[in-house]
């Protein structure tokens, strides 16, 4: 486990955010606080990388709810005061938010999504979305909290289900997207049923993907074990990369990744009010979280599908290809998906989770539709090589074919007719009726009779 160094200037040196990738969903993250008064500064890099000013001027995140599923977020904040909902502690373990290690994670996640800053907005951490609120829910507790080992004790089914939860109370009180910077080594079937349920109610998901991209399993199988949410349906994983836009040496390389944003060396406001540089795949998620709610706020009635289409399709540095296993599609964009998501709203098309009025997509309805797959809509499309036909000609091929039918019904006929045997009287008997029969033992002229043999000559 790495714990927090403190050190008296910024440093451009932090840890890793590990997700227990097996056992529990609990994070573990090292983090290195910066002087407030040059936050700002140290996290315009991380802002341009995902061109979040551009996007300010369409969205800024106004009325959209993000769930932080996560290890609590302090309310109480510079950064963050009167932008938080505290929902329910599912944890289990009794730690009081009081307590220093209470919501460290969580609270960093909080800022990244929807800081505001202080001082008239313009000192401490901004975040993509600024506008927007936090809906807060525990499920997941930090290293240095009081609960941490009695929560490491608990059967893995209990934090699935505790995360289940979480998601369906996020549904119910009025979530646009939800963001979980957390993760486990396998699937669950409560967490699967309560996202696509949080799908079919419009919710944007996003989850972290893992921060196994440098363990010895990842170099043996030549890829990073899967993290679940992460790699559910539905869900879009985002990956680390760093200043340069390099992929992070820890962000796991999987299929579940689908696009990256910045993870190393990000700052964040911690739940003591101080200023961190944290690395990991938990920092990259927040930041994405943020996108997808300046596009629910600019555009509420676009359903999940084409928010996460917006996104994928617009980023920047994309890979070789199109994509890979360590970025995904590439880094995101919020302004070039701000602009995605314009185009395809006025399409008004539909999808999981869309509000009523809008005319469904070519996958959700019979056949295809020209405008979604041909350019230059129905003109394009060429006539079918084969006329329509009406009811007339229908009737006159059934004539035809009937027709035809009674033709083969009369040369069977003749056929059969004509294969029959022909006799000069009447046919005899197979037996005579009145005539004995001779007996088994007489021997009849002319017929081989068997001998046993005898000595040889």
């Amino acid at each position: 486990m790495l714990m927090p160094r403190r050190r008296s200037a910024v440093t451009r040196r932090a840890g890793l955010l590990a997700l227990a990738a097996v056992a529990a969903v609990a994070p573990v993250l090292d983090a290195i606080p910066a002087r407030a008064d040059s936050v700002r500064d140290d996290q315009m890099w991380v802002l341009n990388a995902i061109n979040a000013p551009a996007a300010w001027r369409v969205s800024e995140g106004r009325g959209v709810t993000v769930a932080v599923i996560d290890s609590g977020v302090n309310p109480e904040v510079s950064d963050l005061t009167g932008s938080v909902i505290t929902g329910p502690d599912l944890t289990g373990v009794g730690t009081p938010d009081s307590n220093p290690n209470w919501g460290m994670h969580g609270t960093w996640m909080a800022s990244l999504i929807a800081g505001h800053g202080h001082g008239g907005g313009g000192s401490g951490i901004i975040g993509v979305a600024p506008m927007a609120r936090v809906l807060s829910i525990r499920v997941i507790t930090n290293t240095g909290d009081p609960g941490y080992a009695r929560y490491e004790r608990q059967p893995q089914a209990r934090h699935q289900r505790e995360l289940a939860t979480a998601i369906r109370y996020a549904i119910s009180h009025g979530a646009g997207v939800i963001s979980m910077s957390l993760g486990s080594g396998g699937p669950s079937l409560p967490v699967r049923s309560a996202l696509q349920d949080a799908l079919n109610h419009g919710i944007v998901v996003l989850a972290s993907s893992g921060n196994s991209g440098d363990t010895a399993m990842a170099k043996a199988q030549g890829h990073a074990p899967y993290s679940f949410p992460a790699d559910y349906p539905g869900v879009l994983g985002v990956a680390a990369v760093a200043q340069s836009g390099a992929p992070a040496n820890f962000s796991s390389d999987n299929p579940s990744v689908k696009v990256a944003a910045p993870g190393v060396n990000v700052p964040a406001e911690g739940k003591d009010g101080g200023y961190w540089l944290v690395s990991g795949t938990s920092p990259a998620c927040a930041l994405a979280a943020g996108v997808a709610a300046l596009i629910r706020s600019a555009h509420p009635a676009l359903p999940p599908d084409l928010v996460r289409q917006a996104i994928t399709t617009t980023t920047s540095h994309r890979p070789a290809g199109g994509y890979n296993d360590e970025v995904g599609f590439g880094t995101v964009d919020a302004a070039a998906a701000l602009a995605a998501a314009a185009r395809l709203s006025t399409e008004r098309l539909a999808g999981p989770g869309s509000a009523p009025g809008l005319r469904k997509t070519a996958a959700e309805q019979p056949g295809f539709s020209a405008d979604s797959h041909f350019g230059g809509g129905a003109a394009a499309v060429p006539p079918p090589p084969v006329a329509a036909r009406g009811p007339r000609r229908l009737v006159v091929f059934c004539l035809l074919a009937a027709i035809c039918l009674a033709m083969i019904g009369i040369a069977t006929s003749r056929l059969v007719l004509m294969r029959r045997p022909r006799h000069a009287g009447p046919p005899e008997p197979l037996t005579a009726p009145h005539e004995p029969h001779a007996p088994l033992h007489e021997h009849h002229p002319g017929l081989h009779e068997q001998h046993p043999p005898g000595p040889p000559a």
